[in-house]
């Protein structure tokens, strides 16, 4: 699994003009399911993300969790995070998850993201057309990959 982590202020995603998901303080996760991934990469990632010490202390330093900072989480499949473009302009999707493993690692994410954080996670709709609104705080934003198994 892939993700691209953004700190930030407030966040939301609409579908057909309609919000699906909204965050004020917190993290916007967009999730790339790879072809091989299982729930052992999803696990993985939902516990590194919520340790993950990017928000700031007393000091200003990135100390904080988003656990310990009571954040909110957004999360946005995206399987455009595996295109590949090394060759050619037009990018390949193929290492990106088929819907029919993506979309239950997908949920499976969220739902771990949940139980970790005791929050629920605002979600986008998979496999929908999505408009994601955001201001990003920092800006801070880091990428991550889960171990491959």
């Amino acid at each position: 699994m892939r993700v691209v982590i953004q700190r930030v202020k407030e966040a939301k995603v609409t579908v057909d003009g309609k919000i699906t998901g909204e965050i004020g303080s917190g993290l916007m996760i967009l999730l790339g399911v790879h072809q091989t991934d299982t729930k052992k990469e999803a696990d993985w990632l939902t516990e590194k993300i919520s340790k993950l010490r990017i928000f700031p202390d007393a000091d200003g330093k990135m100390n904080i969790s988003g656990l310990d900072a009571g954040a909110d989480f957004l999360v946005v499949s995206q399987f455009t995070l595996y295109g590949d473009a090394q060759k050619g302009n037009r990018p390949s999707f193929i290492e990106s998850a088929q819907p029919g493993l993506a979309e239950p690692l997908y949920e499976y994410f969220c739902e771990k993201l949940e139980q970790l954080s005791g929050k629920k996670t605002q979600k986008g709709i998979f496999g929908a057309m999505m408009d994601v609104h955001l201001i990003n705080d920092g800006p801070v934003t880091i990428l991550l990959d889960s171990p491959r198994s």
